[in-house]
């Protein structure tokens, strides 16, 4: 498959979604035979759920919509090193070349932080530094006084990172020579017996979604448990589709507090991910979330009670289904008759383009001598969303899988003006600047292997907290 590198622009415009806008392809679109059903889902997450509401308006949407400056935290675990070094460098991950945040409420109290935020800070990084052994540091928050352009995107353009697979797949095109040719024919042939060895999981998804196949939610359950290690990218569908559940179904207390504010229930999903890997190593690998068929009522059960564990499996199905036939094949094309596939590679990038990109870019990580260039794979993907981001006017893009409060910082943004603080948290959990810091935003990746959340061996300090 080739793409013209000027042609990135429409791959990183189709990666995003656009909440409440006309640019949301028309459930009529001949080219997206899935448009209507996407339409269909937007309609009754949005309508159909008891937190639906809050994927058309909540806190994290007023923040982005709102004159004059916008304040976010950022937390780290090196403000020694990004002292010194003076500058704050963005990471790779699902934001993709941004500084990682969650936002800040003003308040007369002081910075009230948004749930996601008091989550990361309280507990998430604190045990991550425990679980590695780390005893002389403590996660710093940061707050960042971003102030907004005029000229400034007001729409509400997000990322979403499972849209991203073409765009790996066109990167990889262009940085493939990196690899010699028995490097590249054994990726190739590597990625091609992947996706063969999961042909009736793809099967199974494709029937369910454009066909309206009824199966048992232990089945398919069950054979996407079997799959999830061929084809690391379900992990991460199947972690967000059962935390898009969780935060639109729960009737929790908390979770109803949390939406008189405006905020969609992180907790959920972040309590059921240390349930999932009680042996941390480090950081979440999404690529291996698959708690077994058996297990996922109790733990679904052990963050909010009161959920219906019979209709999340039923849910699940219908739900991972779609999201693999529009996030991993190729829009427009329906993979048919499965048994009549060419198991080669440039045949398989016509119908399932996407997939093949996810695929290659989890593979590169370990793959011969590429994890050595992997820094640059990333940064040349950065270059591209700074400049799509700069063309938009976009400041300060947002997880769009879900508004879920995940937000970031454009660093190539021109003229951008900021300042930073160290922040103290108080007694009642409200944040305070403490020291204004002297810091530069630089456009520049820090590498991966350096930031703490995704890392497993914290081997150096770097300026960096993903």
């Amino acid at each position: 498959m080739t793409v013209d590198f000027l042609d990135a622009y429409h791959l990183w415009a189709d990666a995003h979604a656009f909440y409440g806008s006309g640019l949301i392809p028309s459930p009529a679109d001949p080219v997206d035979p899935l448009a209507a059903q996407s339409a269909a889902w937007d309609q009754r997450l949005a309508e159909g759920t008891p937190n639906g509401q809050l994927l058309r308006r909540n806190a994290l949407f007023d923040t982005l919509s709102g004159e004059g400056k916008l304040h976010l935290l950022h937390v780290t675990h090196a403000l020694e090193e990004i002292n010194q070094e003076g500058m704050l460098y963005p990471s790779g991950g699902c934001l993709v070349g941004s500084i990682y945040c969650a936002p800040l409420t003003p308040t007369e109290q002081g910075f009230r932080m948004h749930n996601l935020a008091s989550y990361v800070l309280t507990r998430e990084a604190p045990a991550f530094l425990a679980k590695l052994g780390i005893t002389d540091r403590r996660p710093t928050p940061l707050i960042i006084e971003i102030d907004t352009p005029p000229e400034s995107y007001r729409g509400l353009a997000g990322i979403d990172y499972l849209r991203l697979g073409l765009i790996h797949l066109q990167i990889y095109s262009h940085l493939e020579y990196l690899l010699s040719k028995n490097e590249r024919h054994q990726l190739r042939e590597t990625v091609v017996a992947r996706v063969k060895n999961s042909a009736a999981f793809l099967a199974t998804a494709a029937a369910v979604a454009y066909q309206g196949t009824a199966i048992a939610p232990k089945a398919f359950l069950q054979q996407l448990d079997e799959t999830i290690p061929r084809l690391p990218i379900l992990g991460y569908l199947y972690f967000e589709a059962v935390a898009e559940y969780l935060m639109l179904h729960s009737t929790s207390r908390h979770t109803r507090r949390l939406a008189e504010l405006g905020e969609l229930n992180n907790w959920l999903y972040k309590e059921l991910l240390f349930a999932s890997f009680p042996a941390l190593s480090g950081k979440f690998d999404l690529a291996k979330f698959r708690p077994r068929p058996d297990e996922l009522a109790t733990l679904l059960r052990g963050v909010d009670p009161a959920i219906d564990t019979e209709h999340a499996a039923t849910y699940l199905v219908e739900r991972i289904s779609h999201l693999v036939a529009a996030r991993l094949f190729t829009p427009g094309e329906i993979p048919e008759a499965w048994h009549h596939t060419r198991w080669e590679f440039d045949a398989l990038a016509t119908q399932l383009g996407p997939l093949l990109g996810h695929l290659i870019h989890r593979e590169l990580r370990t793959f011969g001598r590429y994890p050595d260039f992997y820094f640059y794979f990333d940064q040349y993907k950065a270059l591209q969303a700074w400049n799509y981001w700069n063309h938009m006017d976009i400041v300060a893009p947002f997880n769009g899988t879900m508004p879920k409060g995940e937000i970031g910082i454009n660093p190539a943004y021109p003229n951008l003006a900021y300042r930073i603080w160290r922040a103290e948290q108080d007694d009642t959990g409200y944040l305070h600047p403490a020291e204004e810091l002297s810091l530069t935003i630089a456009p520049r990746l820090v590498d991966i292997k350096y930031t703490l959340m995704r890392n497993k061996q914290w081997t150096a300090p770097a300026p960096s907290a993903a």
